[in-house]
């Protein structure tokens, strides 16, 4: 394989109309032309390759029998969208893949038609599907049409409870709508829980339960089930399938599982269901992630996200660090309590790998707990956790936080539970984008009461914060850490507990005082040094904490500067506007403090280097230092002259 494959097939083939006049045989060698351009231009942008190769096949199928965009294909998750987003338009753009002005790496609604509703996160396909087709019932116009609804939804997602609860109503509405199951043995991480267990099952039975309702012209055309799949197969909670299928049981007509690499299974199976479903119906297909490229296949997480790499041997190309990630140092300070506190254990929402706690799960095999994509489960089993007397650590991505947001406030911060958050990927994310920016959490857990919300301004910070939270048993608490590579600062051995509530002077100055609040600090230092040379010399504190506030801190800086400007990487309403509020309760303004907040922009921020996605923000240090500038009322010019 080359790193630009040859594809004389697909090169024919520039929207999925062009597909209707291939023979089997030639969708058969499109599938494998695809996968090789999938390779070779995930190669050159880094992305999510497993999923994508594990669906090239459907992917063909799909577009070879329905007919999009009139007919729907919701991705779930959507990183399974690449194959997709070559055939429908975007084959020119794919070496763009989330790059600034390229393509998402999700599917997307403003980007083309064939994207018909967006999914970055997981287990909404079937809802959307379920909202498709009710629309076409009911008579919804759209520019393309209304047509057949299809949700793609991996076996991962199906271990969220949004899923049932969508195939719950769906079964009680009989619409006309089609559900494929991507069984590919592994989500991001293997797979937990009862549904893996039942999936397994499916893969032991005596030969594929007869095809019902729309589906059932199809059984002919199907094979035994893949003897190698009852090694898979675990004892299933009782009951769980009494009376048939636990699809069945939701109203959905079962068929399968078929092999999902086999067009000669495929194009049969969907065409027979296209021409005869009459309501809900689910296709189980079994997939390998990483299919078709060693590197991939042989990985251990299945190529699930890479880097560049080289086509030849799978190699990722990384650029050498001089500092420890984030993820890396919360996962090891984490071991550093644990070792010394038995009580301390683990919950992470199929993100082991992502959030470090597969460290911790090597370790401490019976203390840490991965629930699937399970969010609202995982805060709420937290929450037990700590009344039950443990010292749970919930970790999760910010914008997966959003997910569990009731259980957070009901289960949690009312009842003031023990459970330590800590909160991964907060402010902006790089390539994936607007879906994954952690932008909201500090906001949304700083108005509960009796919550304590920290953020590091670094690595060190953050393995101080980690012990913090360990030592914290009053309420709830949660530190956050942005994704990526530390500062290279000096690190402590061990964790200290902070004083709750208590930030630190970082250098005195005059006239301005900028509070930090998170890894922003870093510019502000820079902005700091650019404004020395210009003669002047602000104040600069790390606040440490968003809530509770160090209101002596935050009332000297006022008292003794003439502006105070805070910044943060969140939304409006979060620690700026905390310290707003206080500073309007003490008075402060009545004396003429300048006051100014720098915050995320009231937009949603589109992939880019994080550095240029902050630059769109107006938080880098140019934008620190003008900011400072123009509310002393100083230009440009003066400053310079100054």
């Amino acid at each position: 394989m080359t790193d630009t494959p040859q594809t004389p097939l697909l090169d024919r083939i520039k929207r999925p109309a062009d597909m209707k006049s291939l023979s089997d045989r030639e969708l058969t060698q499109l599938a494998g032309e695809v996968r090789d351009e999938t390779i070779s231009a995930v190669s050159v942008t880094g992305g999510h390759l497993g999923a994508g190769l594990g669906v090239v096949e459907l992917t063909v199928a799909l577009h070879a029998v329905f007919d999009t965009p009139r007919d729907k294909i919701i991705w779930d998750v959507g990183h399974q969208c690449y194959p997709h987003k070559i055939l429908t338009e975007r084959r020119d753009r794919i070496r763009t893949l989330r790059m600034e002005n390229g393509l998402s790496g999700f599917t997307k609604r403003s980007e083309s038609p064939y994207d018909p509703f967006g999914a970055a996160h997981s287990s909404t396909s079937i809802s959307a599907a379920l909202g498709f087709a009710v629309a076409r019932d009911l008579g919804g116009v759209v520019p393309e049409g209304l047509g057949d609804a299809i949700a793609v939804i991996g076996d991962g997602s199906m271990s969220a409870g949004m899923a049932y609860e969508a195939m719950n109503n769906a079964g009680h509405l009989k619409k006309r709508m089609i559900v494929i199951l991507n069984d590919n043995e592994m989500s991001i991480a293997p797979p937990v829980g009862a549904m893996s267990a039942y999936l397994s099952r499916l893969y032991a039975e005596e030969p594929f339960q007869e095809l019902k309702s729309a589906a059932k012209g199809a059984v002919s055309l199907l094979p035994y089930p893949f003897r190698e799949g009852a090694k898979r197969a675990k004892e299933m909670l009782k009951g769980m399938a009494v009376g048939g299928t636990l699809f069945e049981q939701l109203g959905f007509s079962y068929l399968g599982p078929i092999d999902g690499h086999d067009m000669d299974q495929l194009l049969p199976v969907l065409r027979t269901v296209k021409a005869r479903a009459t309501g809900p119906i689910l296709i189980h297909v079994l997939t390998k992630k990483g299919k078709g490229y060693a590197p991939a296949e042989a990985a251990r997480d299945k190529g699930h996200a890479t880097g560049k790499f080289n086509v030849i041997t799978g190699e990722q190309k990384k650029a050498p660090s001089n500092a420890p990630s984030y993820t890396n140092v919360f996962a090891e300070s984490l071991l550093q309590e644990a070792a010394d506190d038995d009580k301390i254990c683990a919950v992470t929402a199929a993100m082991p790998d992502g959030t470090g706690l597969n460290k911790f799960m090597e370790r401490y095999t019976s203390r840490c707990f991965d629930v699937g994509i399970a969010e609202q489960h995982g805060v709420t089993f937290s929450a037990a956790l700590a009344a039950g007397g443990m010292k749970p650590f919930c970790a999760m991505y910010s914008t997966f936080l959003q997910r569990g947001y009731d259980q957070v406030v009901h289960d949690v911060a009312i009842q003031r539970l023990p459970v330590r958050f800590a909160i991964d990927r907060a402010g902006l994310v790089g390539a994936d984008g607007a879906t994954h920016a952690g932008s909201f959490d500090v906001a949304f857990l700083a108005n509960l009461p009796g919550f304590v919300v920290m953020a590091a301004a670094d690595e060190a910070e953050l393995k101080h914060m980690v012990a913090t939270a360990a030592a914290h048993d009053d309420g709830p608490i949660a530190f956050r850490f942005p994704r990526g590579e530390g500062r290279g600062v000096e690190m402590p051995e061990r964790g200290t507990p902070l004083e709750i509530g208590k930030g630190r002077m970082i250098r005195e100055g005059k006239r301005v005082a900028i509070l930090s609040f998170g890894t922003r600090l870093e510019e502000v230092e820079k902005a700091a040094e650019a404004l020395a040379a210009k003669g002047i010399t602000p104040t600069i504190a790390d606040a440490r904490f968003a809530k509770p506030l160090d209101r002596d801190m935050i009332l000297s800086l006022a008292r003794d500067h003439e502006a105070l400007i805070t910044v943060e990487e969140g939304a409006v309403g979060g620690f700026g506007s905390h310290v707003a509020q206080l500073l309007a309760d003490e008075g402060v303004f009545d004396h003429g403090l300048k006051f100014r907040s720098m915050v995320l922009p009231d937009i949603f921020i589109d992939q880019a280097n994080p550095a240029d996605m902050y630059a769109v923000a107006g938080m880098n240090a140019e934008q620190i230092e003008a900011k400072v500038l123009h509310t002393l009322g100083i230009s440009q010019i003066g400053a310079q002259r100054a």
